[in-house]
């Protein structure tokens, strides 16, 4: 079986996705609107297309840079004949959404990712129609949360299959790393990109506090990623006088996530908007049995089970945040209890390997 992928070739959830179908000895290929930054998919034997001519205004969201898509529609559609898949696999339905149904080919399927029917239906008063539009030419769509197919269903009466982007837990589990911390030294961790919806502020801010109010702990926080908001974050710092309790790891390798997870005693994400609709840093940690505190957002809701797996707290609240990640790091048992749990609750709903499965018998049900 053929599937076309339509996604960014540089993105991890992409990689992911496209490695594990192949690994089934499905055949893959990958309609590209970035060049590819590395040859992660040559092993596999996953073809990679592209239409690389777009000027950067294609990937700022707004109307005009979606109108570009139109652009790359005969280069797909060129793909679509060469390749000759059986499928065709949208994943992120307001950009490759769009270029997918205005080929007219079927079966189609869109993967809504999260901004895609959180933001943009809001950004503009036109984009509601346009995704109503572009959800019409599917025949199957899928979202990896409950949450976020609720907020899809504002767009279509269609359903939505919901199919988790579960967690490898042969790679995501506790194990001894060789640290960069110093063993007596508690560690509070985050992997986000650096933007304002993330929430890393409150992370700082809650760093601070406990720092004022335990000044004899030794404690560092750990944030991984990068993005615009790096220099504020570190200037941030600065003022706070924390600066030196705070690395900045900026970008790893995805092959090294699973080592900074257990570099962590506990894994803090304070996002702040329902955009973040599922969370999978958030299930990475717990596989990898660490405590999590998280915000309210709706996805975080969805995967983390308070006072079970996790702490769950107000956005936008340093204090509450703050006063979490004491409650786990001066109560150890209870931080053991909370991590065991979470990989419990990862063993039974996030697994990688049963999600692929649902993944592959659905292209089955279509191709029939």
């Amino acid at each position: 079986m053929k599937i076309l992928l339509l996604s960014d070739v540089n993105s991890a959830h992409t990689r992911k996705w496209a490695s594990g179908l192949a690994s089934a000895e499905l055949k893959i290929g990958i309609f590209s609107l970035s060049k590819p930054e590395s040859d992660w998919f040559t092993h596999s034997g996953i073809k990679v297309f592209g239409s690389h001519k777009l000027s950067k205004a294609v990937f700022t969201g707004s109307l005009f840079g979606k109108l570009q898509y139109l652009k790359s529609i005969r280069s797909l559609k060129k793909v679509i004949k060469e390749f000759k898949p059986d499928i065709v696999h949208a994943h992120y339905a307001s950009s490759y959404g769009l270029l997918g149904a205005m080929t007219g080919f079927h079966p189609f399927i869109i993967s809504v990712w999260g901004s895609d029917v959180y933001d943009f239906p809001k950004s503009f008063f036109l984009n509601r129609s346009i995704l109503k539009f572009i959800l019409k030419h599917a025949d199957k769509i899928l979202s990896t949360s409950h949450s976020m197919a609720l907020e899809t269903k504002k767009f279509t009466n269609k359903d939505i299959m919901v199919i988790a982007f579960g967690i490898d837990l042969n790679v995501f589990k506790k194990q001894k790393v060789k640290s960069l911390f110093k063993e007596d030294e508690i560690v509070i961790g985050t992997i986000k990109s650096l933007e304002d919806k993330y929430g890393i502020n409150y992370l700082i801010e809650a760093i601070d506090i406990i720092r004022k109010r335990n000044p004899n702990i030794s404690m560092k926080l750990l944030i991984v990623g990068e993005g615009t908001k790096m220099n504020e974050l570190k200037s941030l710092c600065k003022q706070k006088g924390i600066e030196n309790l705070v690395i900045f790891a900026g970008m790893v390798p995805q092959e090294s996530v699973p080592e900074y997870h257990n570099m962590f005693d506990v894994y803090v994400s304070l996002s702040i908007d329902d955009s973040e609709s599922f969370g999978v840093a958030v299930i990475e940690a717990s596989a990898c049995s660490k405590p999590v505190v998280v915000t309210d957002v709706s996805g975080f809701l969805e995967t983390t089970k308070n006072r079970i797996t996790g702490l769950i707290v107000p956005r936008k609240n340093a204090t509450a945040a703050a006063e979490a990640i004491e409650k786990i790091i001066f109560d150890k048992e209870y931080a053991t209890i909370l991590g065991e749990n979470g990989r419990k609750n990862v063993e039974q709903n996030y697994n990688w390997e049963r999600n692929l499965e649902e993944q592959i018998s659905l292209y089955e049900s279509l191709k029939k």
